[in-house]
C-alpha cells in the first residue's frame, strides 16, 4: 500500500464541534526585527515582540491559517516599519485567510534605544523607552495607538518645603548674634546637611490613539515629554550634571497632580492625538506606597 504523500491538513477535514463565529485568533510572543525611522534621516533597527491576530469570520471553518501571519509578519524584516507598511501588512493578513476572515491586529512591542547627552558636561549615555505600536483593520478602516513609558525625577515639595525649614531653624540656631558674618555663614553652610527633601523615580505611561493617522518622530515625541516634565533621568554623568540634575529637581518640584497636569496640557493641544489615557506613577521613597494619577480625554471608555 502506498503512503500518502499530502500532509494532511485537519482544519480542512473536520468541522467546528459548535457553529460560532470568534473576533480574534492568531499567534502572540513573535520574535521579529523591525527597523524605524528616528531623526535626522536615521534608522534604528530593534528586537521587536508581536501578536498577530485576525477575526474568524467564518462559523463553519475549523481555524485559521497561522502559518500564513507568520509568513507575512517577517517581512517586516526587510522593510521600514511605518503606517504605510502596516497597513499593507494589514491587508494582506486577511488575504491570506482565503474569505474566513475580514479583520486583523497586529500589535508590536519593543525597547527603543537612545543616545542622550549629560546636562553640563556633554557626555553621551544611551537610554531605552518601552515602545508599543497598535494597529488593527476593521470593516477596510485603519485605526492606530502608541503606548510609550517615559521615566523622570520627582521632588516633593512638602518635603522640600520642611527641609528649608529645617535648614532655617538650624542658622537661626547657629547664629544667634543680630549680625551674621557672611563668610561664617558660607562656610558653615558648606559643611552642614541638616535635611533632605525626598525624591523617587517617576514614570509617566501614555497611551495614545491616532485613529488612521501616521506617529509621530518617536525621539522627538520622547524629548517633548521630558522637556514637559522638566526632570528626565540621566545617562552617564559628572559631578557638574549631578549638581545641575539638583538644581532641575529643585526648580520644578512636584506632586504626581502636578506632572499629570504637564502631560494633559501637552496632550490636549496635540492636535494628532484622537484619544488619550495616561498613569503617573511616583515611587515613593518616604512611603512604601506609590502615588500616582490617572486620566483620559474621554470618560467613555
Amino acid at each position: 500500500m502506498q503512503a500518502l504523500k499530502t500532509l494532511p491538513d485537519i482544519t480542512r477535514s473536520r468541522t467546528a464541534p459548535a457553529i460560532y463565529t470568534l473576533q480574534w485568533v492568531g499567534m502572540e510572543g513573535i520574535a521579529v526585527p523591525i527597523t524605524l525611522d528616528v531623526n535626522d534621516g536615521k534608522q534604528q533597527t530593534v528586537d521587536a515582540k508581536a501578536n498577530v491576530y485576525v477575526s474568524l469570520d467564518d462559523a463553519v471553518e475549523k481555524g485559521i491559517h497561522m502559518s500564513r501571519l507568520h509568513a507575512i509578519l517577517n517581512k517586516l524584516a526587510t522593510k521600514v516599519c511605518n503606517k504605510d507598511e502596516l497597513d499593507l501588512l494589514l491587508e494582506n493578513i486577511v488575504a491570506s485567510q482565503e474569505g474566513i476572515s475580514q479583520s486583523a491586529k497586529i500589535d508590536l512591542a519593543f525597547d527603543l534605544l537612545l543616545p542622550k547627552k549629560s546636562l553640563l558636561s556633554n557626555e553621551m549615555g544611551f537610554q531605552t523607552y518601552r515602545i508599543e505600536i497598535n494597529g488593527q483593520r476593521v470593516n477596510g478602516k485603519y485605526d492606530y495607538g502608541l503606548k510609550i513609558t517615559v521615566p523622570y525625577s520627582s521632588t516633593c515639595p512638602c518635603s522640600a518645603a520642611l527641609s528649608r525649614q529645617l535648614f532655617a531653624n538650624a542658622i537661626d540656631n547657629e547664629f544667634s548674634a543680630s549680625r551674621i558674618d557672611k563668610q561664617a555663614l558660607l562656610s558653615w553652610a558648606h559643611t552642614t546637611t541638616i535635611a533632605t527633601p525626598h525624591s523617587q523615580r517617576s514614570y509617566a505611561y501614555l497611551n495614545l490613539s491616532l485613529n488612521n493617522e501616521s506617529w509621530p518622530s518617536l525621539p522627538s515625541l520622547i524629548l517633548q515629554i521630558e522637556e514637559t516634565i522638566g526632570t528626565p533621568v540621566q545617562t552617564m554623568v559628572k559631578r557638574s550634571d549631578e549638581q545641575e540634575f539638583a538644581r532641575l529637581n529643585a526648580e520644578n518640584l512636584m506632586f504626581c497632580e502636578d506632572a499629570a497636569r504637564k502631560i494633559k496640557a501637552m496632550l490636549e493641544q496635540a492636535s494628532w492625538i484622537k484619544d488619550y489615557w495616561f498613569k503617573v506613577d511616583h515611587q515613593e521613597s518616604l512611603h512604601a506606597h506609590n502615588a500616582v494619577v490617572i486620566d483620559q480625554k474621554y470618560n467613555n471608555q
